[in-house]
């Protein structure tokens, strides 16, 4: 089995179409401390190989706003994971083109990356932080750098 690096899981070569059976899939995944995906269950273990992340984040559903804001992503599989301080969120960027690409913490060392809609989403409703040298987002009461504030972020 493997997953994509949008997200489409695939077993034999074939891509999964029931999104039931791929959510029921999610819940079993695991990655090991050396960063090996695992789908595990009571009577069995099989690798995984998944090319980026596991989940693609792909709604963001902010309530409020400024430092009192809750932002909520939705994943591919349909969890719905808060942006807090046991979900941070990293950017990191490609090192040819520059790019950004933000990740979710899920859950068990498994992250979501975060669709460009999405990303373009939270720079939308980021702000400067109080020092001035980062640009970011609030969620739960934390700050989340999406990068420097005098750097072009989409």
């Amino acid at each position: 089995m493997r997953i994509d690096r949008n997200g489409t899981w695939y077993y034999r070569g074939s891509p999964i179409g029931r999104h039931a059976l791929v959510r029921l899939f999610s819940t079993v995944l695991r990655r090991d401390p050396d960063g090996v995906y695992w789908l595990t269950t009571p009577v069995e273990n099989g690798r995984i190989e998944v090319e980026d992340s596991p989940f693609i984040g792909v709604e963001l559903i902010v309530e409020g706003a400024g430092r009192n804001q809750i932002i909520r992503v939705r994943t591919n599989v349909d969890d719905l994971v808060t942006l807090d301080s046991e979900h941070p969120l990293r950017v990191v960027h490609d090192p040819a083109s520059g790019e950004p690409r933000p990740y979710l913490y899920v859950r068990k060392g498994l992250e979501a990356r975060l669709a460009r809609a999405v990303y373009y989403h939270l720079v939308e409703i980021g702000e400067t932080a109080e020092d001035g040298s980062t640009f970011g987002v609030w969620s739960a009461g934390a700050f989340f750098a999406l990068g420097p504030a005098s750097a072009s972020l989409a």
